[in-house]
């Protein structure tokens, strides 16, 4: 279940039931990064699960015992377990599910994940600090700090050889750090990644993953979605629906 079409629950709705036995349940907005982070593992990985949708212009009072910050993503399993912070409900998916594994077992390639992780970690609140901007049109310094964080993963791609951050297949840094990038096109900053060829392939690799594709919202409803955000308007999460 992919979520795409649930509308969300907002301030004054009545918290959902238990999580049925057989499912673990996602608290995500449709178009938030760090959600999406916990999705593309959920759907990678086959896991059967339901999506709950959250407005974060105007949260549920109950939201916050599932997650004292009110953000999203939240995982909540059938024994009322919950996990927040995007990146640890990755990996805690990757632990308790079996079949494919995204994260290395070698605690050398693991940590090299993890490293690339870190390199990647600047990026997301420059787009942030982009999609907030007032005037677009003046954001030279920022978009140079993107180019020069994407030269550092452009890096990484020349020395490995490999198409992906993790090697020759798909696996756990890929999908963490592949959210942002998705969202170059509708906010018009792919010219930062002109001088990065490596990251170019990866990202034509990336769109090419069906896992990605399930997921892949296109270009028009992110702006739809974005305009509304600007707004601070309640309807920018379920733009669409």
């Amino acid at each position: 279940m992919s979520g795409r079409s649930v509308r969300s629950l907002e301030k004054g709705s009545a918290p959902p039931g238990p999580v049925p036995e057989d499912l673990i349940r996602v608290y995500s907005m449709r178009f938030c990064p760090f959600a999406q982070r916990t999705r593309l593992v959920l759907e990678a990985k086959g896991i059967k699960h339901e999506v709950i949708n959250i407005n974060l212009k105007n949260k549920p009072e109950w939201y916050f015992k599932k997650n004292p910050f009110g953000l999203v993503p939240v995982l909540e399993n059938s024994q009322g377990q919950l996990i927040y912070e995007s990146a640890i409900t990755c990996e805690y998916l990757d632990e308790v599910y079996p079949g494919k594994k995204l994260l290395p077992e070698d605690p050398y390639e693991k940590a090299c994940q993890k490293m690339v992780f870190e390199l990647f970690s600047k990026v997301p609140s420059l787009i942030g600090s982009f999609v907030r901007s007032k005037n677009k049109e003046d954001c030279s310094g920022l978009k140079e700090e993107l180019r020069k964080e994407f030269s550092k993963l452009e890096e990484v791609l020349t020395t490995k050889k490999t198409t992906f951050f993790g090697g020759g297949s798909l696996s756990m840094i890929d999908y963490l750090i592949w959210p942002w990038f998705e969202r170059l096109e509708p906010l018009e900053l792919n010219e930062c990644v002109d001088h990065t060829p490596k990251l170019k392939l990866w990202m034509a690799a990336m769109r090419k993953d069906p896992t990605v594709s399930a997921l892949f919202t296109d270009v028009k409803t992110f702006q739809g979605f974005f305009n509304l955000y600007l707004q601070n308007s309640v309807e920018a999460c379920d733009y669409g629906l």
